[in-house]
C-alpha cells in the first residue's frame, strides 16, 4: 500500500502542472525553483569520485571499445559485483574480438554459465563474428552502425559510442533513469516514462567528454542517488534537483505495478551411472536458456501433473527394466524474469554399460564445471546428487 500511495502521489504532482511547457522543471532564476543542472558540476564531481572498475579506462587513457562492449553486455540486468569475476575470466581467455570470434558457442556459453540471461552470450558471440567479418575486428563509431550488430540495442550502442568514441550521446540505464527522474521530478511511471527521461538526458549531454559524462551519471546513480536513502547532501546536483527540493526523492521514478507470472511446475531427471557420470542434453538454440545444458526434464507448465512425470523420463532401451526412479524430497525453486518455477527431482542409478538415449550424453561429474549449466540446472544436479 505504501508503494502504491507513493506512485499515486507522484502522478498527482505531475497532473497539477499538466499542460505547461515543463511540468516538473523551470529555468533558473524563477523564485522557489532550483537552478538548472550543469554538466560541468557533475564532471568535476566525477573527476574526484569516479569508481575504479576493471573495464574502465584510467584518467587520461582512451577507452578500449572491446572492453566497453564486453562489460556493458554483461552488466545488463546484472550487478557490478556479479559481473566482475566473469569479466576477468572472459578477458583472460578471450582478450580481443578475434579470439572471442574464434571460440565456439559452447565454450562461450560454458564460460557464461551462472550469469543468467543467456541470450546475451549467444548474441555476444554472434556480434564478435559479425565484427570480424564486416569490420575486420574493429568497432564502428556511430550509434547507427553499432545498432545493426547482433545483440546491440539502443542502450549498448549509445554506451559504446559515448564511452569508447566520445560521441555526444547518453546511454540511459536504470541508474541514469533514477537520476534524471528525480532531477526533474518526472512522474510518468516506468516503463512508460523512459522516452521522456531519455529526452531530458540528451539535453544535458555536453559536446565534449560525453563518455565521462555518461559514466558520471552511472556512478552518481550507483553511489549517491540510490533507490533507497539517497545521499542527497553529497550530490553535486542537489541544488538543481526538483525531487530533492520537495523532499520527495525516494518517490521517483514511480513504477507501474508488475504483473507476476503464473507459477510453472515440472520434473527433472538426474540419472547417475556407476562410473560417476550424469546424463545431460543441450536445449534448443532458440528460446528460454537457448543452447544451454540441462538434465532431461518434462515440459514446464502451470497445470503440470506430477503423477504423469515418469512417462516423460529418459528411456534406456535394454537397461530400462533396471531403471528405478526415486523421487527426491522437496523441490528446486527458481525465478525467471516472467515466471517462477518449481521442479520435482527424480534420481536413478544405472550400470556403467548403459548407453545414453538419443539426444543425450554422459558427462563425468568431475567435469560438470566445464559444461554450460545454468544456475537452475546446477541446483537441480546438486539436489539430485544429494549435495
Amino acid at each position: 500500500m505504501a508503494r502504491r500511495s507513493a506512485i499515486g502521489k507522484a502522478v498527482t504532482l505531475a497532473a497539477k502542472t499538466h499542460g505547461k511547457k515543463s511540468s516538473a522543471f523551470r529555468p533558473p532564476g524563477q523564485r522557489g525553483q532550483p537552478r538548472g543542472p550543469h554538466a560541468g558540476d557533475l564532471l568535476a564531481w566525477y573527476d574526484r569520485h569516479r569508481r575504479a572498475l576493471p573495464w574502465r579506462a584510467r584518467p587520461g587513457e582512451r577507452s578500449n571499445p572491446y572492453r566497453v562492449w564486453l562489460s556493458e553486455t554483461m552488466l545488463q540486468q546484472t550487478t557490478v559485483k556479479a559481473v566482475a569475476p566473469y569479466y576477468a575470466r572472459f578477458l583472460a581467455r578471450w582478450p580481443d574480438l578475434n579470439t572471442l570470434a574464434a571460440a565456439s558457442l559452447d565454450e562461450v556459453l560454458a564460460a557464461w554459465a551462472g550469469l543468467g540471461y543467456y541470450a546475451r552470450a549467444r548474441n555476444m558471440h554472434a556480434c564478435a563474428r559479425a565484427l570480424v567479418e564486416r569490420y575486420n575486428g574493429q568497432f564502428p563509431e556511430s550509434e547507427g552502425a553499432l545498432r545493426e550488430l547482433p545483440g546491440i540495442g539502443a542502450y549498448t550502442a549509445a554506451a559504446i559510442a559515448a564511452i569508447a568514441f566520445d560521441q555526444a550521446t547518453t546511454p540511459v540505464d536504470g541508474n541514469i533513469e533514477r537520476v534524471i527522474a528525480r532531477l526533474y521530478a518526472l512522474a510518468t511511471p516506468l516503463p512508460a516514462g523512459k522516452a521522456e527521461i531519455a529526452r531530458h538526458a540528451r539535453t544535458l549531454t555536453p559536446a565534449s567528454r560525453a563518455g565521462d559524462f555518461a559514466q558520471a551519471l552511472m556512478d552518481l546513480g550507483a553511489t549517491i542517488c540510490t533507490p533507497k536513502k539517497p545521499a542527497c547532501a553529497l550530490c553535486p546536483w542537489n541544488a538543481s534537483c526538483v525531487a530533492h527540493a520537495r523532499g520527495e526523492a525516494e518517490l521517483f521514478p514511480p513504477r507501474a505495478a508488475k504483473r507476476e507470472g503464473e507459477l510453472r511446475r515440472g520434473a527433472a531427471f538426474v540419472a547417475r551411472r556407476a562410473d560417476d557420470c550424469v546424463l545431460l542434453r543441450t536445449r534448443p538454440a532458440r528460446g528460454l536458456l537457448g543452447g544451454m545444458v540441462e538434465v532431461p526434464t518434462t515440459a514446464w507448465a502451470a497445470d503440470f501433473d506430477d503423477r504423469q512425470a515418469l512417462a516423460e523420463a529418459p528411456r534406456f532401451g535394454a537397461w530400462q527394466k533396471r531403471v528405478a526412479w526415486r523421487k527426491m524430497a522437496g523441490v528446486v525453486r527458481h525465478v525467471f524474469t516472467h515466471f517462477p518455477l518449481e521442479l520435482t527431482v527424480y534420481r536413478s542409478e544405472l550400470p556403467r554399460q548403459a548407453a545414453a538415449p538419443v539426444g543425450t550424453r554422459w558427462i563425468a561429474i568431475a567435469e560438470l564445471s566445464n559444461e554450460a549449466l545454468p544456475s537452475l540446472m546446477r541446483k537441480v544436479v546438486a539436489h539430485g546428487l544429494g549435495r
